[in-house]
């Protein structure tokens, strides 16, 4: 097996039960519903000095996802110690947390949580002052579909990230840097693991929650602060050709945080360069951190 470079190898890792754990160590059994079944939720978020950004905001979407998979209820009261237990022992001021829920072993169901710490991915920044490509992929799916199938698992963060994985290899394939998913009418929905936002005619546009979208933790701050500065906001479903016709595109997440797009399907969007927009809702995020 391969031995992970220092780059990719865990920070610090903590385990319900146990605390801070040596990160070399396995901490999971063969027959974990996480590991046999996908039965697992988590929640990724970035560390600013320190402190994960809104780690309530996001213990409370992982416990809404462990209930749609069926799992044991995880306590926000436990996970919230452990996860400043792990950022405490990677000891650096930037990071990237995950906190993982899964079903525990398959004869007892008692459920497993445990903190992960590890580097932020290099070029964040150097990405964001150039602007990144996207190339998009369709899904076989009618746009509003994936909401009510709830065996879809609808804005769910869950461990099966099989596809989300695939998608991101295939933008690279194409030459982008990520994706965006389509329905199958030509719908906006998100990124593998990212929001999509666009501006047009002053007003800052970005799909539905309906649509079966994952509810970002950064999604929610850029709304709020976009209210705050009394950008007008809308919240629909949008055709593709929308994003083509746009003065900017930019994604959002809790690692990337506000990444602008410069080009779509290798067509330039707005005039090929990262836009006042997208910088303002990056400032404002920071501000918030």
């Amino acid at each position: 097996m391969p031995v992970p470079s220092p780059r990719n190898a865990p920070l610090a890792v903590a385990l319900l039960g146990r605390g801070v754990v040596d990160p070399q160590q396995p901490l999971l059994h063969a027959d974990d519903a996480g590991v046999l079944r996908g039965r697992a939720a988590f929640e990724t978020m970035r560390v600013y000095e320190g402190v994960p950004f809104r780690l309530d905001a996001h213990l409370a979407r992982l416990g809404g996802s462990a209930e749609v998979l069926g799992l044991p209820a995880p306590d926000p009261a436990r996970l919230a110690p452990l996860a400043l237990q792990a950022v405490a022992a990677a000891g650096v001021p930037g990071c990237v947390l995950r906190v993982v829920w899964t079903g525990g072993r398959e004869a007892e169901q008692d459920g497993v949580g445990f903190a992960l710490v590890t580097a932020l991915p290099d070029g964040l920044e150097q990405q964001r002052r150039r602007g990144v490509a996207l190339a998009s992929l369709q899904l076989a799916i009618g746009a509003h579909a994936r909401r009510s199938s709830p065996w879809l698992l609808p804005g769910v963060k869950s461990t099966s990230y099989a596809v989300n994985m695939a998608a991101q290899r295939e933008a690279h394939r194409r030459g982008a840097d990520d994706a965006v998913f389509v329905s199958a009418e030509g719908i906006v929905l998100e990124g593998p693991t990212s929001n999509v936002w666009f501006t047009e005619a002053g007003k800052l546009c970005t799909p539905g929650l309906d649509l079966g979208i994952l509810a970002g933790v950064t999604r929610d701050t850029l709304l709020a602060a976009a209210a705050a500065r009394g950008i007008e906001v809308v919240e629909d479903a949008f055709a593709i050709e929308r994003l083509f016709a746009a003065d900017e595109v930019f994604t959002s997440s809790s690692v990337r945080e506000v990444m602008p797009v410069v080009t779509l399907d290798e067509r330039t969007v707005g005039d090929g360069a990262p836009g006042p927009v997208a910088a303002e809702m990056q400032k404002a995020l920071r501000d918030r951190t």
